[in-house]
């Protein structure tokens, strides 16, 4: 499907790092903080989700609480995740082009597959965050690609899918965390593919 493709870039959380039990203590943190049940602040989410908005952030502004802070102790690699960098790094230049906090390439070395790597942008060290295209063009220009050579592997259409594509690079939508329940509307919004896993990237790349 993919020709002369010679860079694999990959978005962090929800993409490589399961954010399940983040998600969760900072909606459990949003419930107490409104006093309300964890269960409606979860359905509330969902829905917002659903709805192609940042649920947990909503939801927050909703009940009038600010929105607690992000658990990066909570995340984990997706089972599926180092087998997948191992094996494509074989055929491919591998990068990173994620909105993550101080540190990424510290917590990729941690969590083992840095070493499958061969460049990590992240916002907070780029000074500029997804969905601005300049954090594509400072990823392409870094790894000397032409965006037709350069695919991009995300969860959120918003952020990974729009951008990328209007750039001219190739997509694929990863369908986990709550990215996976956006509803495509418009063709700027439709990836070349879209997967359920990390494994099921072996039968496309």
């Amino acid at each position: 499907m993919f020709k002369n493709l010679k860079w694999l870039f990959f978005d962090v959380g929800s993409t490589l790092m399961d954010e399940h039990t983040a998600y969760e203590h900072r909606m459990k943190d949003i419930a107490r903080l409104a006093n309300v049940p964890y269960e409606e602040v979860y359905e509330k989410a969902m829905e917002l989700y659903k709805d192609n908005k940042k649920g947990d952030i909503e939801i927050a502004k909703a009940l009038g609480v600010e929105l607690p802070k992000w658990h990066k102790e909570d995340e984990i690699l997706y089972d599926d995740a180092e087998k997948c960098l191992e094996i494509l790094s074989r055929r491919y230049k591998i990068g990173i082009i994620a909105n993550q906090s101080l540190g990424t390439k510290e917590r990729l070395k941690k969590h083992g597959v840095l070493r499958y790597i061969d460049m990590v942008v992240a916002s907070a060290e780029e000074g500029v965050a997804k969905p601005d295209k300049r954090i594509f063009e400072i990823a392409l220009k870094r790894a000397e690609c032409e965006p037709g050579n350069a695919i991009m592997i995300g969860d959120r259409i918003d952020n990974d899918i729009i951008p990328a594509k209007s750039l001219g690079m190739h997509t694929i939508w990863v369908k986990q965390g709550f990215g996976r329940y956006w509803n495509i509307t418009k063709e700027i919004e439709r990836a070349d593919c879209a997967v359920d896993s990390l494994t099921e990237l072996f039968d496309i790349l």
